[in-house]
């Protein structure tokens, strides 16, 4: 299989060098030609093994001296040609899965292939519970409850059922129905401990690597890079919860018309962790910096003002953190997902420049 693959990979490459594209088609931000991948796979990694008393009856088999594998985390990756030596982490939001990098609702590329083609290696992961990831050691109901609405409003594609005037997501109506369906449910308790342990067992497996988080994976984010220093950067896109601050320096709750944002305590020693890496935090537009009784809006309001405390807080101990707020820097029309927004290769610019101020795109 091995000597297989490098047989594909000196083919492919072959090819591309009669063309004259293969020197430039993994490292040029706008490439788009083929992309010659030297190895790819997949795995599970961290969680746990549940197992039964009794011993086990091949013939009337019951729970009694059986096992259950759960709350580890997939992970698939892969290698471009000439890799850069730091891999890229990419982990998802609530209702998601690793579907959030892969491509865009409109089909044009997302971030996996975008930094592929800049030459990192990336793994994607569906965090424990979710996805590919389904076995939870805790069990939950799931229902098929109605909420395309709601998350229209609150991923900031407009307010139903009409779009921003700006926003930078395609209106057809096939794109909206493949948004709709990249919506995948938790089969059990979503918990950032469970799932920050899975990812500091997979930094500890692939060594150091960036972490790209959105949403809700700022908060599990945050712990993963407390529990491994293999985190070497984390790059944030519109963190939603698990805003982290040392014990005895929390700010107040932030109410908003979506309810309330509550910061969460961790030990000082924990929280330094943070301040011995670069991170970058950035969000998106059409919500406002003061309150509304719109819903979907006030809900990014009172996060985007609970980042900014969280950025002073890891600033004032030491670190090394910034906040990017696109419209202030004339990035316009951003919704919730700028991974995939139809800017999204300037934003993929932007972390770029990122990673090479900090030396980790070599």
């Amino acid at each position: 299989m091995k000597t297989s693959r490098i047989l594909l990979v000196t083919a492919l490459a072959t090819t591309l060098l009669a063309s004259g594209c293969a020197t430039r088609v993994n490292d040029a931000p706008g490439a788009t030609g083929p992309l010659v991948i030297q190895a790819q796979g997949s795995f599970a990694v961290g969680g746990t093994v549940r197992r039964t008393p009794g011993d086990y009856d091949n013939n009337k088999p019951t729970a009694a001296g059986q096992s259950f594998h759960g709350d580890h985390l997939y992970a698939f990756y892969q290698v471009p040609q000439n890799a850069k030596a730091t891999p890229v982490v990419m982990l998802h939001g609530a209702f998601q899965s690793a579907r959030s990098w892969e491509t865009t609702s409109d089909g044009r590329e997302g971030f996996q292939t975008l930094f592929l083609r800049r030459g990192f290696p990336v793994y994607l992961v569906d965090q424990p519970r979710r996805g590919r990831a389904g076995n939870s050691t805790v069990a939950t109901t799931v229902e098929p409850t109605p909420y395309d609405q709601l998350f229209f409003d609150q991923f900031r594609l407009g307010k139903w059922p009409n779009y921003f005037d700006n926003v930078q997501f395609d209106r057809k109506p096939q794109t909206l129905d493949q948004f709709f369906r990249s919506v995948t449910p938790n089969t059990g308790p979503y918990d950032a401990a469970v799932i920050s342990d899975a990812m500091a067992a997979l930094f500890d497996k692939i060594g150091p690597a960036v972490l790209f988080s959105h949403s809700q994976a700022g908060g599990s984010g945050w712990l993963t890079a407390i529990k491994s220093p293999n985190v070497k950067a984390i790059v944030a896109f519109e963190p939603g919860s698990g805003f982290i601050f040392p014990q005895g320096e929390l700010p107040p709750v932030m109410p908003s018309a979506a309810g309330t944002l509550s910061p969460e305590a961790v030990p000082l020693s924990d929280f330094l962790k943070l301040t011995r890496l670069p991170i970058v935090v950035y969000y998106g537009d059409n919500f406002p910096v003061t309150p509304t009784r719109e819903r979907g809006q006030d809900n990014w309001r009172v996060r985007l003002a609970m980042a900014r405390l969280w950025v002073d807080a890891v600033n004032r101990h030491g670190g090394d953190a910034r906040l990017v707020h696109l419209p202030e820097i004339g990035i316009r029309g951003n919704t919730h997902f700028l991974m995939s927004d139809l800017n999204n290769v300037q934003i993929a610019d932007l972390v770029s420049s990122f990673l090479a101020e900090k030396k980790l795109d070599r």
